[in-house]
Formats: structure tokens, sequence, C-alpha cells
């Protein structure tokens, strides 16, 4: 498949609450924003239809697989704007009562070209004074496939949110091919002022990738607060946009052409080995 040498790509960042009408119609918003300013690519949040301080909520407004309004919302954008559009994530109706956190790689036309169920779920408990207590897995059940698609800007990765802290999946997803990497987030203020920068910029330098991370960003209903920051690196870990705070759009122009002439300079990627 060839690849463009050169497009733009955007992190979406918002604040998502519990209005899902009101969540697709920010989206949308930005979206477009992004559109506007040449996004082939545009990334939206993780629980971006919908954010709340109570699981039983979420799970209350989970949508059956291929129907629902999250859904349609994100086939349509893309269609409508001959966009690619990772729509971060949308709970998933689950036959045990639970719901998949999954995120849909939508193709200029509309269709989905892959799924991903978020596979590495958040159970913390920091001292209060962090305010960080989460427990995701009592009502989402984790993803267990591994996914990277072709789609005729490069070869996508796709991940979500906690994923970042475990390297080996990255490792499987550049074994695979990976050119881009996306990364939806709702991370929150404690552990994100520490840690989101780092781990993003060392899943951009392992596997020699670009990698666009959008973030959910202020105070959500029940007090979460989260750390936003969306952003878009390069793969030798230089940050090529960012928004730091409030609503808005992270893009920037990526070079594929770039990415290949480093990957010859520097093969770490064919120095991989096997290790028992």
């Amino acid at each position: 498949m060839n690849k463009p040498g050169r497009f733009r790509v955007a992190a979406v960042q918002m604040t998502s609450g519990t209005d899902v009408a009101r969540n697709l119609a920010e989206a949308r918003r930005l979206a477009e924003s992004a559109v506007t300013a040449g996004a082939a690519l545009v990334v939206l949040p993780e629980n971006f239809s919908f954010m709340s301080g109570k699981d039983s909520e979420r799970v209350a407004v989970a949508e059956a697989a291929g129907d629902g309004p999250a859904q349609q919302f994100v086939a349509e954008l893309a269609r409508q704007h001959g966009i690619w559009l990772v729509a971060g994530t949308i709970p998933i109706r689950c036959a045990d009562g639970r719901v998949s956190s999954r995120s849909l790689l939508v193709a200029p036309d509309g269709s989905i070209t892959e799924s991903y169920d978020k596979i590495h779920l958040v159970v913390v408990d920091l001292p209060a004074r962090e305010g960080e207590s989460y427990r995701e897995s009592q009502t989402t059940r984790a993803g267990d496939r591994v996914v990277t698609a072709n789609t005729d800007l490069g070869r996508v990765g796709l991940s979500v949110c906690y994923d970042i802290r475990f390297p080996a999946l990255f490792s499987r997803l550049a074994g695979n091919g990976m050119d881009l990497l996306v990364v939806p987030a709702a991370f929150t203020v404690p552990t994100g002022r520490l840690h989101w920068q780092p781990l993003l910029k060392a899943r951009a330098i392992e596997s020699l990738v670009y990698v666009v991370a959008s973030g959910q960003w202020g105070e959500h209903p029940g007090g979460r607060r989260t750390y936003g920051h969306s952003m878009v690196i390069g793969p030798w870990g230089d940050i090529l946009a960012e928004c730091a705070s409030g609503a808005g759009v992270a893009h920037a122009e990526i070079d594929m052409i770039e990415l290949e002439r480093l990957r010859r300079q520097f093969p770490v990627l064919n120095h991989r080995r096997e290790l028992n």
C-alpha cells in the first residue's frame, strides 16, 4: 500500500460528562476544527461520549456492538469529512453484564476498519492525599487481542490509556509493523503530571513510531480530574504539538519518508532478540 509522505494528524482534548448528546456535539466541534487545519487522522479521547464518576452509569449507557448513538456519530463524522478517525473509547455491552472499553478505527468512508478492546484495566489505590482510587475491572471486561491496522496513511497501532505502562504490548505492535501509535486516554492528574509524558516518549522512542495521544482534561462528574496534555510525538521523542489544558486540539504534520529514513539509519527494530 502506498503511503503519503507527509500528512497532518490531530489529538482532540475535551472534558466529557454524562450528557451524551452534548459530548458528541463537542467532539464534532473539535474534530471539525482539526479538519479545517488539514488533519487526515483525528483521534478522540477515551470516554469521549460519556464520562461519569459512577461505573454503573457507564454500564447503563453502553451500546450494542455495531449500533448506538456514539458509533453512528463517528461513522457519519468520518464519512462526512473523508478522514481517518479513532473513536477514543465507547462502552460496548457484553453478554456478562459488563462492558468492553472499545476503540474504533473508522475509515474515510465511515466503515469500521478495526476495533480494539482495552487490555490493561486500572486497579489502583493510591494514598488518600493523591486522590486516586479506581477499579475499572469491576465493570469492564479486558480485551485479549493486539491490534494493528493497515491504512493509506501507514500501519496504525491501537492502545488505550493505562496500556502505555506495559511495554510488552508495544513490542508486539512494533513487531506487527506499526508506524503510528494512537493513545486515547483519560489520565488522572496525580499520575499524569509525573508519568504521562515520559511514558508516551518512551513508547515513541523504543518503537521508532509517531504517537498521537488524545486526553481528557479538567473536572468530571464525581470529582475525577484528568490531566490533559494531549500531544503528538515524533519517533525521536520530540514533542511536535501539545494542548496542555482546556478543550482544544494538538495537531502536527508527520513525515513517513523521514520515518523510514530514520529507521534505516538507526535500525533498532532489527536488533530485537527473543529472550528466555
